[in-house]
Protein backbone atom coordinates (compact mmCIF):
# COMPACT_ATOMS: atom_id res chain seq x y z
CA UNK A 1 0.00 0.00 0.00
CA UNK A 2 1.19 3.37 -0.98
CA UNK A 3 1.97 5.96 1.90
CA UNK A 4 -0.69 8.27 0.44
CA UNK A 5 -3.40 5.34 0.11
CA UNK A 6 -2.20 4.64 4.42
CA UNK A 7 -2.35 8.48 5.56
CA UNK A 8 -6.41 8.14 3.52
CA UNK A 9 -6.78 4.87 5.34
CA UNK A 10 -5.77 6.38 8.50
CA UNK A 11 -7.73 9.51 8.51
CA UNK A 12 -10.70 7.77 7.04
CA UNK A 13 -10.25 5.60 10.56
CA UNK A 14 -10.21 8.12 12.72
CA UNK A 15 -13.59 9.89 11.03
CA UNK A 16 -15.22 6.49 11.66
CA UNK A 17 -13.82 6.54 15.53
CA UNK A 18 -14.80 10.17 15.80
CA UNK A 19 -17.73 9.75 14.89
CA UNK A 20 -18.17 6.45 16.97
CA UNK A 21 -17.83 8.16 19.84
CA UNK A 22 -20.40 10.85 19.11
CA UNK A 23 -23.19 8.62 17.50
CA UNK A 24 -22.70 6.47 20.99
CA UNK A 25 -23.41 9.32 23.21
CA UNK A 26 -26.54 10.33 20.68
CA UNK A 27 -27.80 7.09 21.20
CA UNK A 28 -30.60 6.41 23.93
CA UNK A 29 -29.47 3.08 24.73
CA UNK A 30 -25.97 2.76 23.76
CA UNK A 31 -25.18 -0.98 24.14
CA UNK A 32 -21.78 -1.74 25.52
CA UNK A 33 -20.23 -5.02 25.88
CA UNK A 34 -16.99 -6.10 26.39
CA UNK A 35 -15.91 -4.85 23.03
CA UNK A 36 -15.81 -1.58 24.28
CA UNK A 37 -11.98 -1.55 24.79
CA UNK A 38 -11.21 -3.93 21.58
CA UNK A 39 -9.08 -2.36 18.86
CA UNK A 40 -10.44 -1.54 15.53
CA UNK A 41 -9.58 -3.95 12.85
CA UNK A 42 -11.53 -2.71 10.11
CA UNK A 43 -14.93 -0.32 9.12
CA UNK A 44 -17.78 -1.20 6.27
CA UNK A 45 -20.32 0.56 4.98
CA UNK A 46 -23.60 -1.65 3.87
CA UNK A 47 -25.16 0.27 1.22
CA UNK A 48 -28.04 -2.59 0.72
CA UNK A 49 -28.69 -2.25 4.76
CA UNK A 50 -27.81 1.88 4.58
CA UNK A 51 -25.32 0.47 8.30
CA UNK A 52 -21.51 1.94 8.86
CA UNK A 53 -20.37 -0.65 10.84
CA UNK A 54 -17.21 -0.51 13.02
CA UNK A 55 -15.68 -4.05 13.24
CA UNK A 56 -13.28 -4.76 16.66
CA UNK A 57 -11.04 -7.60 18.07
CA UNK A 58 -10.16 -8.95 21.26
CA UNK A 59 -6.16 -8.63 21.95
CA UNK A 60 -6.15 -12.72 20.28
CA UNK A 61 -7.52 -11.31 17.24
CA UNK A 62 -5.54 -7.95 16.76
CA UNK A 63 -2.20 -10.01 17.32
CA UNK A 64 -3.54 -12.29 14.60
CA UNK A 65 -4.64 -9.93 12.20
CA UNK A 66 -1.12 -7.39 12.66
CA UNK A 67 1.16 -10.79 11.88
CA UNK A 68 -1.47 -11.67 8.73
CA UNK A 69 -1.90 -15.04 10.80
CA UNK A 70 -5.91 -14.94 9.92
CA UNK A 71 -6.12 -18.14 7.32
CA UNK A 72 -7.52 -19.27 9.74
CA UNK A 73 -8.37 -17.27 12.84
CA UNK A 74 -6.53 -18.73 15.90
CA UNK A 75 -8.70 -20.10 18.52
CA UNK A 76 -10.03 -17.45 20.94
CA UNK A 77 -10.26 -14.89 18.58
CA UNK A 78 -13.29 -12.39 18.80
CA UNK A 79 -14.07 -10.63 16.42
CA UNK A 80 -17.04 -7.61 17.23
CA UNK A 81 -19.57 -5.93 14.52
CA UNK A 82 -20.99 -2.94 16.20
CA UNK A 83 -23.61 -1.06 13.43
CA UNK A 84 -25.15 2.09 13.43
CA UNK A 85 -28.25 2.92 10.98
CA UNK A 86 -26.19 5.58 8.63
CA UNK A 87 -26.40 8.82 8.95
CA UNK A 88 -25.72 12.69 6.93
CA UNK A 89 -23.34 15.03 9.44
CA UNK A 90 -25.45 17.96 9.75
CA UNK A 91 -22.72 20.43 9.10
CA UNK A 92 -21.41 18.33 6.39
CA UNK A 93 -23.73 16.94 3.71
CA UNK A 94 -21.11 15.06 1.84
CA UNK A 95 -20.75 12.80 4.81
CA UNK A 96 -21.97 9.69 6.01
CA UNK A 97 -21.65 9.32 9.98
CA UNK A 98 -23.26 6.91 12.86
CA UNK A 99 -26.58 7.48 13.06
CA UNK A 100 -28.85 5.03 15.65
CA UNK A 101 -26.94 2.39 17.07
CA UNK A 102 -28.65 -0.94 15.47
CA UNK A 103 -26.53 -4.10 16.79
CA UNK A 104 -23.53 -5.27 18.22
CA UNK A 105 -22.72 -9.14 16.81
CA UNK A 106 -20.12 -11.54 17.43
CA UNK A 107 -17.90 -14.32 16.12
CA UNK A 108 -16.41 -16.71 18.43
CA UNK A 109 -13.30 -18.84 16.88
CA UNK A 110 -13.45 -22.00 18.52
CA UNK A 111 -12.07 -24.79 16.26
CA UNK A 112 -13.74 -28.04 17.76
CA UNK A 113 -17.03 -26.28 19.74
CA UNK A 114 -18.24 -24.93 16.71
CA UNK A 115 -16.77 -27.51 14.33
CA UNK A 116 -20.17 -27.71 12.69
CA UNK A 117 -19.99 -23.55 11.67
CA UNK A 118 -16.54 -23.18 10.23
CA UNK A 119 -14.75 -22.59 13.49
CA UNK A 120 -17.33 -20.14 14.44
CA UNK A 121 -19.30 -19.12 17.01
CA UNK A 122 -22.23 -16.47 16.26
CA UNK A 123 -23.87 -14.18 18.99
CA UNK A 124 -24.67 -11.02 19.68
CA UNK A 125 -24.46 -8.98 22.76
CA UNK A 126 -27.31 -7.96 25.29
CA UNK A 127 -26.12 -5.36 27.28
CA UNK A 128 -22.59 -6.54 28.33
CA UNK A 129 -23.20 -9.93 28.16
CA UNK A 130 -22.52 -11.54 24.99
CA UNK A 131 -25.15 -14.42 23.97
CA UNK A 132 -24.15 -17.23 21.80
CA UNK A 133 -27.04 -17.95 18.98
CA UNK A 134 -28.81 -20.84 19.25
CA UNK A 135 -28.22 -23.57 16.21
CA UNK A 136 -30.58 -23.19 13.98
CA UNK A 137 -29.84 -19.37 14.27
CA UNK A 138 -25.73 -20.12 14.10
CA UNK A 139 -26.34 -22.13 10.80
CA UNK A 140 -28.01 -18.96 9.72
CA UNK A 141 -25.47 -16.86 9.93
CA UNK A 142 -22.68 -19.28 9.01
CA UNK A 143 -24.41 -20.01 5.67
CA UNK A 144 -24.27 -16.38 4.87
CA UNK A 145 -20.53 -16.71 5.50
CA UNK A 146 -19.87 -19.60 2.77
CA UNK A 147 -18.63 -16.93 0.63
CA UNK A 148 -15.65 -15.92 2.16
CA UNK A 149 -14.51 -19.88 3.02
CA UNK A 150 -11.44 -18.89 1.57
CA UNK A 151 -11.12 -16.07 4.14
CA UNK A 152 -12.27 -18.44 7.24
CA UNK A 153 -15.70 -17.55 6.78
CA UNK A 154 -14.99 -13.69 7.63
CA UNK A 155 -15.88 -10.69 5.30
CA UNK A 156 -13.19 -8.39 7.08
CA UNK A 157 -10.13 -7.72 5.57
CA UNK A 158 -7.83 -6.15 8.08
CA UNK A 159 -6.67 -2.41 8.05
CA UNK A 160 -4.26 -3.43 10.16
CA UNK A 161 -1.91 -4.56 7.49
Amino acid sequence: MKKSQKVTLGLFLFACLSATVSAETKTAKPVHGEYIDWRLLSVSHREDKKTLRAILGNDKAIAAARKDQTKPWPDGSVLAKVVWKESIHPNWAQAIVPGEFASAEAMVKDSKKYADTGGWGFGHWEGNKLVMHEEAKAKECFACHMPMKDNDYVYTFSALK
